[in-house]
C-alpha cells in the first residue's frame, strides 16, 4: 500500500513531502515502546504510535521504517517534520485511536510483525 493510500484510508493529515510515495508498505508495528519498535519491526514498515517526539524518528530511521502515523489526534512539532523530511520519512496523523488505525490498516491487507 503506497502512503497516499494509507493516508486516505485513515483521513490523516500527511506532514511531509520529501518521502517515496512508491514504497510499496506491506507491514506495519503498532507500539507506543520504542524498545518493541526496534524489536520487532521490518524494512519498509509503518510505525503508528501515540509517542510523539524525536526518538520515534531516530528509532524509525534505525529500523529503515517510511512512514509514521501519529494516533489519537496527536501533531509532530515543526523540528520534527523537518527531521522526518531529512531522513524521507513520511509522518501523518490521524484522529483513529491506535486499534482502530491498525485494524482499518489490517483489513485493507497490511499485516503486523507478530510478537
Amino acid at each position: 500500500m503506497k502512503i497516499s493510500e494509507i493516508a486516505t484510508v485513515l483521513n490523516a493529515e500527511l506532514y511531509t513531502v520529501n518521502h517515496d510515495d512508491e514504497t510499496d508498505i506491506r507491514s506495519a508495528c503498532s507500539a507506543d515502546l520504542m524498545s518493541d519498535v526496534m524489536a520487532f519491526s521490518k524494512e519498509n514498515a509503518l510505525l503508528l504510535t501515540g509517542l510523539v517526539n524525536p526518538q520515534v524518528i531516530r528509532t524509525a530511521e534505525m529500523m529503515e521504517m517510511k512512514a509514521i502515523v501519529f494516533v489519537r489526534g496527536k501533531k509532530p512539532q515543526q523540528a520534527m517534520i523537518e527531521l522526518a523530511e531529512e531522513k524521507r520519512i513520511a509522518l501523518m496523523s490521524t484522529e483513529y485511536p491506535l486499534f482502530e488505525a491498525s485494524g482499518r490498516l489490517y483489513q485493507r491487507g497490511i499485516r503486523g510483525h507478530g510478537f
